[in-house]
C-alpha cells in the first residue's frame, strides 16, 4: 500500500488529531481518501495538524454527546459529501481502583470510549446501508480483552466496543457494511510515553517484541480494512500487541 488510491470514499476518524487517530488521517489522506479528522479538547493540536498534513477537514465536537454527534456529521458531510468508512477512536482514561473510583471517572469514560461509538455508528450506519457500502472500525484495547489493575472504567467500555461490533457486524452483513475491531497493545503514544519511567520498562518487558508497537502499524492495518476489495472480513478483533495477549 504506497501508492494512492483513486477514491471519492469519506473517512470520519474520532479523535483524528493526536496519537492513533492522528496516524490513520494522515495515511487515509495520502491513500487518496476524503478525511474529516474530529477532536475535542487540544485547539492548539488540531491547528497544528492541519498546518503540517494539509487536511482541512477538522471538527471539534463532543462525539460523546449524540446531539453534538448529529450537527457535527451535518457538517462534514456538507463539506466533503456522504460517510463510507467511520474509524471510531477516540479515548480517555481516568485510572483509579474501582474502591476508590468515583462516578464521575467511571461515567467519562463510558460516555467519550463507548457511548461515542453507539453515536458515530448509529449516524452514519443508515446511510451505508442505504448505499451498499459501508466500513466500520472501532479502537479497543488488550485492556478490553486481558483487563488491567486500575482500569474498570477503561476496560468494561473497551470489551463493549468488542461485543457491539461482533452484534453490529451481523446486523449489517448483508448490506455490503463490514464491522471490525482493533485491540492495540501498548502504542508509542503521548498516553503512554505519560507512565511512569520506571514502570514503563516493566510493561515493556514483558512484550514479546521488547518494544512498543507504532501508530504506523495501527494504521496500515485500518487501511486494509478500510478497502473496498475487503468485503469478507467483518466480525473479527485484531489484536496488535507485539505478542503480549494471544487470544
Amino acid at each position: 500500500m504506497t501508492r494512492k488510491i483513486e477514491t471519492s470514499r469519506v473517512i470520519v476518524v474520532t479523535g483524528g488529531t493526536r496519537g492513533i487517530g492522528a496516524s490513520i488521517s494522515k495515511m487515509m489522506h495520502k491513500f487518496g481518501y476524503k478525511v474529516a479528522a474530529t477532536y475535542m479538547g487540544n485547539d492548539e493540536a488540531a491547528k497544528e495538524f492541519k498546518e503540517k498534513t494539509g487536511i482541512e477537514a477538522v471538527f471539534k465536537f463532543d462525539v460523546g454527546d449524540f446531539a453534538a454527534c448529529e450537527k457535527g456529521i451535518a457538517k462534514i458531510e456538507a463539506k466533503l459529501g456522504p460517510i463510507d468508512i467511520l474509524v471510531n477512536n477516540a479515548g480517555i482514561t481516568r485510572d483509579s481502583f474501582l474502591h476508590k473510583m468515583t462516578p464521575e471517572k467511571w461515567n467519562d469514560v463510558i460516555r467519550t470510549n463507548l457511548n461515542s461509538v453507539f453515536n458515530m455508528s448509529r449516524l452514519t450506519v443508515e446511510g451505508m446501508r442505504s448505499r451498499g457500502f459501508g466500513r466500520i472500525i472501532s479502537i479497543s484495547s488488550i485492556n478490553g480483552l486481558s483487563g488491567a489493575m486500575g482500569q474498570t472504567n477503561y476496560a468494561a467500555a473497551k470489551s463493549g466496543i468488542i461485543g457491539f461490533s461482533k452484534s453490529l457486524a451481523l446486523e449489517v452483513a448483508g448490506k455490503g457494511v463490514t464491522v471490525n475491531v482493533i485491540a492495540p497493545g501498548y502504542i508509542e503514544t503521548d498516553m503512554v510515553r505519560a507512565i511512569a519511567p520506571e514502570i514503563l520498562e516493566k510493561i515493556v518487558s514483558k512484550i514479546p517484541v521488547k518494544k512498543l508497537g507504532t501508530t504506523r502499524a495501527i494504521a496500515r492495518l485500518v487501511a486494509f480494512l478500510v478497502d473496498d476489495d475487503n468485503q469478507f472480513t467483518t466480525g473479527a478483533t485484531f489484536n496488535v500487541n507485539g505478542g503480549q495477549y494471544l487470544a
